[in-house]
């Protein structure tokens, strides 16, 4: 169930709103490599820019400086190497779990047989195999995100960009979610930039956690403060001390506190 994922490169990315008498810098001076099938998460305090290094990415907006590549080609717009989840949902109402899921590969014109395969694949991975008859209103809020990362993994991209999708989840949902995504990325190998507030949830999931600061009510561009290695296992226990010094050292730089100012 591999996918063919892709490396992503951001150099000295800037984005400036307004003119430049009189607009804000947003964004300035990003360096990150992501290595192909890796889980990088992004945290940071509203305001510092990690949800606008995430639209450059998934193409959305430009870029004001500097470049991001997916797999050594420029991003110059929104492409199917690149599957955008939201916070939202984003379902077709009128579609069922499956047409929903299936939209994409439709859309690519692939053959029926193959179009199938994809559906069913996905919609088994997010646990959904007995709702692929069901429309997105007769659905929890928590299968409807299912439903909306199958649809975006259905059409197999190399990068998968996540925007506080388990934001509007209650808690047990939210660690569920947080569950199947992490099953679903060792299987897939997919690679997965993943931006949260939730530092726990950045822990749980990532391999490696970019810290961004900054931003316009701090009177500085938003940047990255620091690049935090999570050396545990796949398997991670939120009670386990190694865990929660890791929340700890990240949640100092987040806040700012002592040296890491």
């Amino acid at each position: 169930m591999i996918n063919d994922s892709a490396s992503v490169d951001i150099v000295a990315l800037g984005k400036r709103y307004g003119p430049e008498w009189a607009g804000v810098q947003a964004v300035e001076g990003v360096d990150l490599r992501i290595a192909s099938g890796e889980f990088v998460a992004v945290v940071g305090a509203s305001g510092c820019g990690k949800s606008t290094v995430l639209r450059i990415l998934a193409g959305f907006e430009d870029a004001s400086s500097g470049s991001i590549s997916v797999g050594g080609t420029p991003v110059t717009g929104p492409g199917p190497d690149r599957g955008v989840v939201f916070q939202d949902y984003g379902l077709f109402p009128w579609l069922t779990v499956r047409e929903n899921v299936s939209y994409g590969p439709r859309r690519r014109r692939l053959p029926k047989s193959r179009v199938t395969e994809l559906a069913d694949r996905f919609i088994e991975a997010v646990g959904l195999t007995r709702f692929a008859g069901k429309f997105p209103g007769q659905l929890s809020g928590g299968m409807q995100q299912r439903v909306a990362i199958a649809r975006v993994l259905a059409n197999e991209p190399k990068v998968l960009l996540m925007d506080e999708p388990f934001g509007a989840l209650d808690a047990l949902t939210r660690s569920d979610l947080q569950a199947e995504l992490k099953r679903i990325h060792v299987e897939t190998k997919t690679t997965v930039v993943f931006v949260t507030h939730s530092i726990e949830e950045a822990v749980f999931l990532a391999d490696r956690v970019v810290v961004m600061t900054g931003g316009a009510s701090h009177g500085v561009p938003g940047h990255i403060s620091r690049i935090v290695e999570i050396d545990l296992p796949t398997e991670r226990d939120v009670t386990d001390h190694a865990f929660n010094e890791y929340k700890r050292e990240i949640s100092d730089l987040v806040h700012g506190v002592g040296d890491h100012v």
